[in-house]
């Protein structure tokens, strides 16, 4: 009910924002969900990049043996992956159809004034909005529903990544991949029961039952690994929405010879790391080149966290290096 005069405030001042039109190209933007990533920007000039997010609930598997009715937008956990260059209008129409009647927003942490967006997108059920937010910073950005109590909405799954290129793009990458960790707080799960339900209790004491990549325990172990080959540039886009847990992030087997910290690309990246440190509400560009063909597993290095479910894969195929990696039947170095 408090939102009502703000939202009918804001619907008469979106079609006075600038950049509505400008003159500016419109792009359809081309959204993909975990674990794909978008294709790089191509063009040059600046665009009005078109989004659009609808909030609902959707009941889907948090474990192989638990369901969870996830708060999502788009029907997905993460929300999907938005790649855009520095100067756009990102254009984001928002829509409702939760059942629930409970009201949602984005908040993007890439937006310049109040809320990030979320005071120009608060809907409620079978309502529709929409908002102009110029990108004026290249970087990695968390995206996330901000309508008290925010850790409500972000812990049961209302969060995504948003890539804003810098002028020249990144460096070319062989294989990019979305990874994003996140926090699931249940209830004790009576006896044979097979959906969860969340408790904001455990959610402010940070016992999370479950931190999970993607959304879901082992959504990239075994038969759904990521896939690569020896020899090529991998870079992980990797989010950590929280709410409230620090994440570790580490690859066995290599060394990050690039972390974009926090997701900034104006500086140049940190090269040769073991870990990064992702704080809640933050991103990191992660880059890589397996020489070595096996299975590499990435997870959170907080060994609870990962225990929880915080950990993935990636099957690298390719021959053998006897020169960089040996067993006791290649026999010891000779150099």
């Amino acid at each position: 009910m408090k939102t009502m005069p703000i939202l009918l405030i804001l619907t008469g001042t979106l079609t006075a924002l600038p950049g509505a039109n400008a003159g500016l190209p419109h792009v359809k933007a081309e959204l993909t969900y975990a674990p794909n990533v978008p294709p790089a920007i191509t063009r040059h000039e600046p665009a009005i990049v078109e989004v659009d997010l609808t909030a609902t609930h959707k009941m889907m598997p948090l474990a192989s043996s638990a369901d969870y009715p996830f708060w999502t937008f788009n029907g997905h956990v993460p929300g999907p992956f938005i790649r855009a260059r520095i100067g756009d209008w990102l254009q984001v129409h928002i829509s409702n159809t939760d059942t629930s009647g409970m009201p949602h927003n984005v908040d993007f942490h890439a937006a310049t004034g109040p809320g990030g967006g979320a005071m120009l997108l608060t809907v409620a059920p079978g309502q529709e909005h929409t908002a102009w937010l110029r990108l004026r910073e290249p970087g990695l950005f968390i995206y996330h529903c901000a309508v008290p109590p925010m850790i409500d909405h972000i812990a049961n799954g209302m969060y995504g990544l948003i890539l804003v290129e810098p002028t020249n793009g990144l460096p070319h990458a062989d294989r990019e991949f979305y990874v994003m960790q996140s926090e699931f707080y249940t209830k004790d799960n009576p006896t044979g029961a097979r959906m969860l339900e969340y408790s904001h209790e455990r959610a402010l004491d940070e016992h999370p039952s479950f931190v999970v990549f993607n959304g879901q325990s082992g959504s990239m172990l075994v038969m759904d690994a990521l896939h690569a080959n020896t020899g090529e540039r991998v870079r992980i886009f990797f989010g950590n929405a929280g709410p409230n847990l620090i994440s570790s992030f580490h690859i066995i087997g290599t060394v990050m010879e690039a972390v974009y910290r926090d997701g900034g690309v104006a500086d140049p990246p940190a090269h040769g790391l073991q870990t990064t440190l992702v704080t809640p509400g933050a991103a990191a560009i992660v880059e890589f080149t397996p020489l070595v063909p096996g299975m590499y597993t990435f997870l959170d290095h907080a060994a609870a966290h990962s225990e929880k479910g915080a950990m993935g894969e990636i099957q690298v195929s390719g021959p053998a290096r006897a020169d960089l990696y040996r067993s006791d039947q290649d026999g010891p170095p000779t150099q």
